[in-house]
């Protein structure tokens, strides 16, 4: 079976158990990211401590992510208040304080590459959870929570449209390099090709899913089409900026968990800057404009 063909069936695989599990309920939709925020930590700790002569607590810091992605997702849906987060916020100081005590470690880096876990990947995961629940004013003094998994689906959706637009552009059309130093084969065409399919998609879902706004149809698909821009824009970033980290490390894949594709910071690292972006732009419209 040749490379394409395992490629294939990997990313089929792959698109039909994110689809599935976010649509099917909130339980299957948390089960799958937790999984996924854990195995994307450990895979950049064991990449960090291979390559750049760490000795991160792989364990520890593991735990940490996916209790932070727990947490955030139990403080939304209104299960718990802030309290929830305690334990996380001991677990941080712990991984500080514990390097106090290891005379060979390389502490400075532990540190950063720990936190960089953190920021870079337990939080951007942990954002998903604002994009799926929701709280609704009911009678006065109460509300409710639901899950809506449209706004979590399009970030995928409009990255996955975005690459594969990028790529059949860019091979056919490209000649002009977006960032030769860091990804040699992005092209400026491929990239607005990604950002005009992207948008043509959102109009889809903005007909089918009005959720943005009540008001005039007009501007739900014009913010829409601003999301699709954004996820877009921000996920080629976040691709670069997991390219840099792999040309420092020296590296062609972070993994060899999804034959075909690498690991999982290969398949999400547009995620990890999107994620964070859509969340603001969402929250923005809602608390400014709508």
């Amino acid at each position: 079976m040749n490379n394409l063909t395992i490629r294939s069936i990997t990313g089929l695989i792959f698109v039909v158990v994110v689809i599935g599990c976010i649509l099917w309920n909130p339980f299957a939709y948390a089960t799958l990211f937790a999984l996924i925020t854990g195995l994307t930590t450990w895979e950049f700790c064991s990449l960090m401590n291979r390559h750049q002569n760490c000795q991160i607590n792989r364990v520890i810091t593991t735990t940490a992510s996916v209790y932070f992605f727990a947490a955030v997702m139990a403080f939304n849906m209104s299960v718990t208040g802030a309290e929830v987060f305690i334990p996380y916020l001991l677990t941080i100081v712990y991984l500080f304080i514990s390097e106090l005590y290891y005379k060979e470690n390389n502490t400075l880096l532990n540190w950063a590459y720990t936190m960089m876990a953190q920021l870079y990947i337990a939080l951007p995961f942990a954002l998903l959870n604002f994009l799926s629940f929701f709280n609704v004013s009911m009678d006065v003094g109460a509300h409710d929570v639901f899950y809506n998994p449209v706004f979590t689906l399009s970030v995928f959706i409009f990255i996955w449209v975005g690459d594969s637009a990028a790529y059949v552009f860019g091979s056919w059309l490209g000649k002009h390099r977006l960032f030769p130093r860091i990804s040699p084969k992005k092209s400026w065409e491929g990239t607005i090709s990604a950002l005009v399919m992207a948008v043509i998609v959102s109009q889809v879902i903005a007909t089918y899913f009005p959720y943005f706004t009540t008001t005039t149809q007009l501007f739900n698909r014009l913010a829409w089409a601003g999301l699709a821009l954004v996820v877009v824009g921000f996920g080629t970033w976040g691709d670069l900026v997991e390219s840099l980290i792999k040309r420092k490390l020296g590296i062609k894949d972070s993994g060899t968990v999804l034959p075909g594709h690498g690991g999982l910071l290969d398949r999400f690292d547009s995620s990890l800057i999107a994620i964070p972006m859509a969340a603001v732009y969402i929250y923005t419209l809602n608390h400014f404009l709508l």
